[in-house]
C-alpha cells in the first residue's frame, strides 16, 4: 500500500536536495577552479620547465670526431691530412629481408665475397663491424640500399700524401686517432681540434631522426700546422742517403739540415724509414728517430768544438803550433792517431792543420792548454750532460762523465779532445756547429714553423726558447776558415763542389759498448754552407758500414755533397766569391 508524504515532509526533502545539488555545484566549481589555477601555472609558470624536459627527452646532444689539423711543409705541400671515412656495422635483429639477400646487395659495394658476408652476419644479433674506412662514396652507395639494419658511423683517417718522405719528422697517429710519433705526438695539443657538438633528434620511440650541427658551434679555425721541413730537400737527402747506405751495407743513416741562424730543420732524413699511411707493418724501431734519441761518441766531428772551446779561452791562439809525436801515453793510457803505424809522428802542426790532418795527438796537446775544470764548464756552457730543447718528442740528454772524473782522470780530457769518452745525438752535434756558423750563439732546433693560415697567408709562429751566446765572432770567424781548409787540402776533399765554398769535417769514430769498444764503426761528415758566411749545417752520419774502405769521406762526404747541390738548386745559390 503506497505511502503518501505529508506537505511538510515533501519540503524537508526538497530542501535536501537542492543542498545536495548546491553541493555537487560547489564542489564541481571548486575543481574546475582548481583545474584552471593549475592549468594556469602549468602553461605559465612551469611552461619553460616543461619544454627543457621535452626537449630532454626528444633531443640528444652528442660530440662527434673532429678532424686533426693538416700538415704542411715550408712550401705548402701537404704532408699529413684527414678525410672522412665511415664504419658500417650490422644488427641482424632489425633485419627486414633475409640475411642473404642482404649479404648480395652489400658484396659489390663492399668487395668482399658474399659467403663470407653471410657468415659474418649470421656471427651476432646486434653490433657486427662489417668494414671500416670507407669512403663517403662508398657510404652512399650503402645508404642508398635503404636496408634496416645497417649502421653507417662517421669519423675520420688520417692519411699521408708523401708516404715515406717526411715520415721521421710528421710521425703517424693510431686507430684512436692519437699521435704516437713525430710532430703528430709532440705537437697532440695543436693538432687536436675541439670535437663538434651535434643535436640529434628523436621520434616516439626513441630513433633518431635528423642530425643538425648548429652553425655557431662549427669551427672556423682552417690553419695549418706549418712546418719548417721542405719535402723537395727532404727527397733528395734521401736518395743519396739510401744509395750510399746499399752500396756501403751499412745498418742505417741519418741527413740533417739545420738552418744556422734560428735551428730550423730544413730535412731530417732516417734511413730505413717507414710509410706512416702502414704503420702496423713496419717493426717499431722504425719509429724513433734516433737522430734526437740515440746517443753516439762523435769523434773527430768534434774536434772544430773543441778548436773554438781552446779559441774562446784565450789559451789557444790561432796560427799556435804544436807537436804531434804521434803516440803519446796520458795516465798509463796510449792515445795515437788513426795512421799512426803507417805515418808515425806529425811533427809540428798549427791548430788548422791539426784539424786537417785529423790528428788525435794534436788536439790532446791543444785542450791539454786549458785547465781541466775550465775545459769541464766550457763543455757544460755547451749543453753538454743536459737535453737537448726541441719540439721532437723523445728527446735524450747528452752524456758527460762527472766533474770529478774529468778533472782528476788526465785521460777523460785527453779522449773528450778528439771526441771520445762523452756522447751526443746527431742533433745536437748539428746545433753546435750552427753555433759555430751563425757566430756563436746556441739556437733551438725545431721542425714547426707555426699555424699559418692558408687564406689570409698568415703565420702565427710557436714560442721558441732565447739563443744563448756561447762564442765570440771572433772564435767562430777563426774556426771557420779552418774548416774549409779541411775540405780543400784535407780528409773532406770528397764534398768538394767547384764553385762554391764550404768548410766540413769528416769522423770515423769507434762504437762504444759494456766494457770498452765494439768492432763496429760510426762514419759522419758534417758541413758548413757557404763559406764565410754559412747559412746551413749539413750532416750525414752512416751505422757500421761494412766496406774495408768505409770512412767519413768515402761514406758520408759524398752524401753531404749531394744534398747541398740540391740546396743550391732549390735556392737559386751563386756561385761563391773568390777568396
Amino acid at each position: 500500500m503506497a505511502t503518501t508524504l505529508r506537505p511538510s515532509q515533501v519540503r524537508v526533502h526538497l530542501a535536501r536536495q537542492r543542498w545536495r545539488l548546491r553541493l555537487v555545484w560547489a564542489g564541481l566549481s571548486v575543481s574546475a577552479l582548481g583545474l584552471a589555477v593549475r592549468l594556469v601555472y602549468l602553461q605559465g609558470v612551469q611552461a619553460e620547465w616543461f619544454r627543457e624536459r621535452a626537449a630532454a627527452q626528444q633531443k640528444a646532444l652528442i660530440r662527434q670526431p673532429s678532424p686533426r689539423r693538416t700538415v704542411v711543409d715550408s712550401q705548402g705541400t701537404v704532408l699529413a691530412l684527414d678525410q672522412p671515412v665511415y664504419e658500417l656495422y650490422a644488427h641482424p635483429r632489425l633485419f627486414k629481408q633475409p640475411i642473404p639477400q642482404i649479404a648480395r646487395a652489400l658484396a659489390p659495394i663492399l668487395e668482399q665475397p658474399v659467403a663470407a658476408l653471410t657468415q659474418e652476419l649470421q656471427r651476432a644479433p646486434s653490433g657486427i663491424i662489417l668494414a671500416r674506412g670507407l669512403l663517403p662514396g662508398v657510404a652512399h652507395q650503402v645508404k642508398q640500399l635503404h636496408l634496416d639494419g645497417l649502421e653507417l658511423v662517421g669519423g675520420f683517417a688520417r692519411v699521408y700524401p708523401q708516404q715515406w718522405v717526411g715520415a721521421e719528422l710528421v710521425g703517424y697517429v693510431n686507430r684512436e686517432h692519437r699521435g704516437q710519433a713525430g710532430v703528430e705526438l709532440s705537437q697532440e695539443a695543436l693538432l687536436r681540434q675541439p670535437q663538434i657538438p651535434a643535436l640529434l633528434q628523436r621520434d616516439g620511440r626513441g630513433h633518431y631522426q635528423s642530425t643538425t650541427v648548429p652553425t655557431s658551434w662549427l669551427l672556423d679555425d682552417p690553419r695549418q700546422l706549418r712546418l719548417t721541413l721542405d719535402v723537395r730537400l727532404q727527397r733528395g737527402a734521401q736518395e743519396a742517403l739510401r744509395q750510399s747506405l746499399q752500396k756501403f751495407q751499412a745498418q742505417r743513416g741519418a741527413v740533417i739540415v739545420l738552418r744556422v741562424k734560428d735551428g730550423a730543420i730544413r730535412a731530417l732524413v732516417l734511413e730505413p724509414g717507414y710509410d706512416p699511411n702502414e704503420f702496423y707493418r713496419f717493426p717499431l724501431e722504425r719509429f724513433k728517430n734516433w737522430a734526437v734519441t740515440d746517443l753516439y761518441e762523435p769523434g773527430s766531428t768534434f774536434k772544430p768544438v773543441n778548436v773554438a772551446i781552446a779559441l774562446e779561452s784565450q789559451r789557444v791562439r790561432p796560427n799556435q803550433v804544436f807537436y804531434d809525436e804521434g803516440r803519446i801515453f796520458v795516465g798509463g793510457w796510449p792515445i795515437q792517431n788513426f795512421n799512426f803505424d803507417q805515418a808515425g809522428a806529425g811533427g809540428s802542426l798549427s791548430v788548422s792543420e791539426i784539424l786537417e790532418q785529423s790528428s788525435n795527438v794534436g788536439m790532446v796537446h791543444m785542450m791539454a792548454q786549458l785547465p781541466r775544470r775550465d775545459y769541464y764548464q766550457a763543455l757544460r756552457r755547451l749543453g753538454l750532460g743536459d737535453e737537448l730543447t726541441t719540439d721532437l718528442p723523445f728527446t735524450s740528454p747528452t752524456s758527460l762523465k762527472s766533474e770529478m772524473e774529468f778533472v782528476n782522470y788526465p785521460v777523460e780530457a785527453a779522449t773528450a779532445a778528439f771526441g771520445q769518452g762523452l756522447a751526443l745525438t746527431p742533433l745536437k752535434l748539428a746545433q753546435l756547429y750552427a753555433a759555430i756558423g751563425n757566430g756563436g750563439w746556441l739556437v733551438s732546433p725545431h721542425a714547426v714553423a707555426g699555424l699559418w693560415h692558408p687564406q689570409t697567408k698568415e703565420l702565427t709562429p710557436l714560442h721558441q726558447p732565447p739563443r744563448v751566446r756561447v762564442f765570440s765572432q771572433a772564435t767562430c770567424d777563426a774556426v771557420i776558415p779552418m774548416l774549409e781548409r779541411v775540405v780543400e787540402r784535407g780528409t773532406g776533399k770528397p764534398a768538394r763542389i767547384p764553385g762554391y765554398r764550404l768548410g766540413g769535417k769528416t769522423g770515423t769514430a769507434q762504437k762504444a759498448g759494456v766494457g770498452g769498444y765494439r768492432s763496429g764503426k760510426i762514419t759522419s761528415f758534417v758541413a758548413l754552407f757557404p763559406v764565410p758566411r754559412p747559412e746551413y749545417v749539413v750532416l750525414a752520419v752512416a751505422d757500421e758500414p761494412q766496406a774495408g774502405n768505409a770512412f767519413g769521406s768515402t761514406v758520408t762526404a759524398p752524401v753531404v755533397k749531394a744534398v747541398i747541390e740540391r740546396l743550391i738548386t732549390l735556392d737559386g745559390l751563386p756561385p761563391s766569391r773568390k777568396k
